[in-house]
């Protein structure tokens, strides 16, 4: 890795992601990532569609180059940060989702579920995901616009 792929990352989870949220955050960190972390801050219970807010509103005022949620199963996650105009938000459960995600559907979340992905699968996807490069190909620029047209 290079200083010129360093990210700012703004990272979130409810109290289903909590344990994985926070070994994401080290992992980020050792491998010369800036972290935003947006909570939760314990295994007590929270609301995901408010830390999702706070980890999209990063993204969208564009203190963070990418987004990570974790939630039980990462359903509720990107579904609640899909809402938000601006944020494509990908659940994914393997490294070709991910890699995918970024190169085709030009996502900026990723979504995980602390209580479904293995630790090595989640930290293995992340990488994918924030290594991969971002949606370029005319094809899928095209197809991109017409999914935001959609709304």
């Amino acid at each position: 890795m290079t200083m010129g792929d360093l990210k700012r990352i703004s990272l979130g989870s409810d109290h289903g992601g909590f344990e994985l949220k926070e070994l994401i955050s080290s992992h980020l960190k050792e491998i010369g990532h800036e972290v935003l972390d947006r909570g939760c801050f314990d295994p007590g219970p929270v609301d995901y569609p408010d830390v999702a807010a706070l980890v999209c509103s990063d993204l969208l005022s564009f203190t963070a180059d990418l987004g990570i949620l974790v939630c039980g199963t990462g359903i509720g996650m990107c579904n609640a940060a899909s809402r938000l105009d601006g944020i494509v938000a990908a659940l994914c459960t393997n490294e070709y989702m991910a890699r995918m995600a970024r190169m085709h559907n030009d996502a900026n979340v990723l979504c995980l579920g602390g209580r479904v992905t293995g630790t090595d699968l989640a930290l293995s996807i992340i990488d994918e995901f924030i290594e991969a490069i971002p949606l370029q190909d005319d094809r899928y620029l095209r197809r991109r616009d017409k999914v935001r047209g959609m709304g």
